[in-house]
């Protein structure tokens, strides 16, 4: 199935065809492809090259796996057990070099999965972010130190048939993509003006 963008103006084929799909087949992720895509998010930009991200990796049939898949809202669950590949994205809330603050620790890990996301896209994969966990549960179930954050949970995998759905995932599955315009998401001279 492809859902690719109603885009204005031309942009790069992974960007328009990227979308986080609910249905995943369940094939395993070859180990080259997934070091390709880790390789990808290694090399995304950071604030001062302070790379904050770390990430739990979890592959379907191991402990870390079902940990997270257990650690996710109950709405997630339904679909991201077809998912082969669950990761944890955590932040490092300081600097190394003076302990301060890092304010941009959680947009430079946005990056780096970005980078992961289209490294995917590349290699034939789907990725789907998500929001929906119990932050308590992640944390407990790795011990996660104080001075991270825990960003997300992303699954990656093959793109699966809605078929596998439940009626209301399905629904969502085969919704068409929409987003703001430029106009409201992009100012000029002050803010609200649009740009265009």
């Amino acid at each position: 199935m492809s859902k690719l963008a109603k885009t204005k103006y031309g942009i790069h084929f992974f960007l328009e065809s990227r979308w986080s799909p609910l249905s995943f087949r369940e094939d395993a992720v070859e180990k080259e492809k997934l070091q390709r895509i880790f390789e990808a998010a290694r090399w995304s930009p950071s604030a001062y090259n302070e790379q904050p991200w770390r990430f739990i990796v979890g592959e379907k049939g191991r402990e870390t796996y079902n940990k997270i898949l257990n650690s996710l809202v109950d709405m997630n669950i339904r679909w991201a057990k077809n998912a082969p590949v669950l990761i944890v994205s955590l932040a490092k809330k300081n600097f190394n070099h003076n302990n301060r603050e890092n304010i941009h620790s959680i947009y430079d890990v946005g990056q780096s999965v970005a980078y992961m996301t289209i490294q995917a896209m590349h290699e034939g994969l789907y990725t789907h972010q998500m929001a929906g966990f119990h932050f308590e549960m992640i944390k407990n179930h790795f011990n996660i130190p104080d001075e991270f954050y825990i960003v997300t949970v992303i699954a990656i995998g093959y793109l699966g048939k809605s078929d596998i759905l439940d009626k209301d995932l399905k629904i969502r599955e085969l919704a068409d993509r929409e987003r703001k315009d430029i106009g409201e998401i992009f100012y000029t001279d002050r803010f609200g003006n649009a740009w265009v």
